[in-house]
């Protein structure tokens, strides 16, 4: 079933505690998806490149050799970011398997995140100056804590909470995704692309890679290839209506945007708040409740409807 979720505050930049924000949102449609809990978070543009990895999974056997294998792991990825020329500002260590890295790099994002996920058991989850992508197993109070969310203040975000039906519980298969190599970009996704297969082919001819078998992460990259040759946010979402057959309701979200789109039978739920310093989005109206303690409106998308917010 799952849930997603959106948000953008509507203050030129502004900072909010938006971690703490969607994970009330993803917490209140547990409901809908209890294997694992996956966000998006946008800050303001830094100088430093923003790499989010990890080199095992929360369920990976702990056998006697584990601590050690991630040990020789790390060393190795801080080798190789040494050998591009990156300046590691800070690496710190979200959990046993999973790293957050500030770095200093002028190179191709590509080489390096070729060059990193060459190390054993390596994927990385993210890479850019806003994006930061956060994903575990369970539920979203769970993963917040386990990674300290509620101290993350940004200016927009997306979220997913996932029940998984067509492949393993784990981190590679929670949402959101990166639109690898491209910086800063990510999509969630309720639906199913039918034409997933000629699509992942159409990329990977184009020299893409992708990390799951998701069709979430088809979207992204599909996006950001339009973003790459020049088109808005807007025209790329209003493509893919065209391009993409099946039946979904997805948002995808850039360095300063937000947008969402519907297909042709808007069949897969949304429910949209808007005012003066707020846009929130859910696949259900107690996720917008769960930040707004007054009376509010909300409304539904209508078919083939695509709406982009800048922050």
């Amino acid at each position: 079933m799952c849930g997603i979720a959106g948000i953008i505050y509507r203050e030129n930049g502004a900072e909010h505690d938006v971690g703490l924000d969607m994970t009330r949102m993803l917490q209140s449609m547990k409901h809908r998806g209890p294997d694992s809990t996956g966000y998006a978070l946008y800050g303001e543009p830094r100088d430093l490149v923003l790499m989010r990895f990890k080199l095992a999974d929360a369920n990976t056997p702990r056998d006697f050799d584990f601590h050690d294998r991630l040990r020789r792991h790390r060393a190795l990825v801080e080798q190789r970011l040494s050998r591009l020329g990156a300046q590691v500002e800070e690496i710190k260590e979200e959990t046993d398997y999973a790293f957050r890295v500030a770095l200093r790099y002028d190179g191709e994002l590509k080489e390096l995140a070729d060059l990193v996920e060459d190390v054993p058991d390596c994927e990385v989850l993210s890479l850019g100056h806003s994006l930061e992508i956060v994903k575990d197993l369970g539920d979203a109070e769970t993963v917040a804590s386990q990674y300290g969310l509620a101290k993350i203040r940004g200016t927009h975000a997306i979220g997913h909470v996932r029940m998984a039906t067509e492949s393993d519980v784990d981190i590679s298969g929670a949402h959101p995704y990166w639109a690898y190599p491209f910086p800063d970009v990510a999509v969630v996704h309720n639906g199913q692309l039918t034409n997933y297969f000629h699509w992942k082919r159409r990329l990977e001819r184009s020299g893409h890679r992708f990390q799951s078998e998701c069709d979430s992460e088809i979207i992204a990259v599909y996006i950001a290839e339009k973003l790459a040759g020049g088109s808005t946010l807007e025209e790329a979402m209003n493509e893919s209506l065209d391009d993409l057959d099946g039946v979904f309701t997805y948002i995808c979200v850039t360095e300063d945007a937000l947008g969402v789109a519907k297909d042709e039978m808007a069949a897969k739920p949304l429910v949209l708040y808007e005012s003066d310093g707020l846009v929130a989005l859910a696949s259900e109206e107690i996720a917008i409740r769960a930040l707004i303690d007054h009376e509010i409106e909300t409304y539904d998308p209508y078919e083939r409807e695509v709406l982009v917010w800048g922050r």
